[in-house]
């Protein structure tokens, strides 16, 4: 791709690299360049790479980016996702399966896309999904933070650093399943499902690669919190400044002013 996009400000904060866009656009964009050319360069080295991707309004400009790129093997990627409502239709416009399906999937047409099947046995499900995702290391994971700081589903109140499993069923905090409405995922707080799957910290951090776009007015709380706070649980996504390759993209809404 042909897009150079120069951050406005970048600094570091423990481990985490952070780089702030004028847009929301320009964030988008630069994250998704930086993930195609790490892209093609693990294809080089690899027969087949794997990757993980957060499914939420805050990657639309990521996203539409990505499934444009030319050039890309897509028969050697396997993808999972984060995490998947349970007690939704399977037909459901709000499944986390169905929008990147839809935004991502269908375009590029990975070799193997393993989805979160929410209406499985969860117990089942957990040891399933888990299983997929050990077979081998994950080269990369796109993400997003949360209202509340949460990454994927881990919300402070079930967020666990340590957590033995790598794959859980949550009861989702009040202020994630009003983020929902706020994204215009769902009409009301009411027709927000109040429990999920969701690969849990440690599973986010095993990838080797982790990109955390973070756009909009509504993030810029999460985001100080994230570079400023304590690390620790009551703030999940602080976890990402001790991951050794992390990068935070953020547009000047997102980031704020001081």
């Amino acid at each position: 791709m042909n897009l150079l996009i120069h951050p406005i400000k970048k600094e570091k904060v423990g481990s985490l690299t952070v780089r702030v866009y004028e847009s929301r656009k320009a964030m988008g964009q630069a994250a998704a360049v930086d993930v195609i050319t790490k892209m093609k360069e693990l294809l080089q080295e690899k027969t087949n790479i794997r990757m993980i991707f957060a499914s939420a309004p805050s990657q639309n400009e990521f996203l539409e980016t990505l499934r444009k790129a030319p050039d890309i093997d897509w028969n050697r990627v396997t993808v999972f996702h984060m995490d998947e409502y349970i007690g939704l239709a399977a037909e459901s416009p709000q499944r986390f399966s169905t929008f990147l399906t839809e935004q991502l999937f269908d375009c590029v047409k990975p070799g193997t896309t393993h989805l979160i099947d929410s209406s499985n046995d969860e117990i089942k499900e957990c040891k399933r999904y888990s299983q997929l995702l050990k077979e081998a290391p994950v080269d990369i994971v796109c993400l997003g933070i949360g209202e509340n700081g949460h990454i994927a589903f881990n919300d402070p109140p079930v967020a666990n650093f340590e957590d033995p499993q790598f794959i859980k069923a949550v009861e989702l905090d009040e202020i994630s399943r009003q983020q929902q409405v706020n994204d215009g995922c769902f009409p009301t707080i009411d027709d927000v499902p109040t429990h999920a799957l969701t690969l849990t910290i440690p599973a986010l951090m095993s990838g080797n690669s982790l990109y955390c776009i973070v756009p909009g007015t509504t993030k810029k709380a999460a985001v100080r919190e994230t570079l400023n706070n304590p690390i620790s649980s009551k703030n999940p996504a602080t976890v990402l400044r001790r991951h050794p390759n992390c990068i935070l993209y953020l547009d000047e809404d997102s980031y704020g002013s001081e």
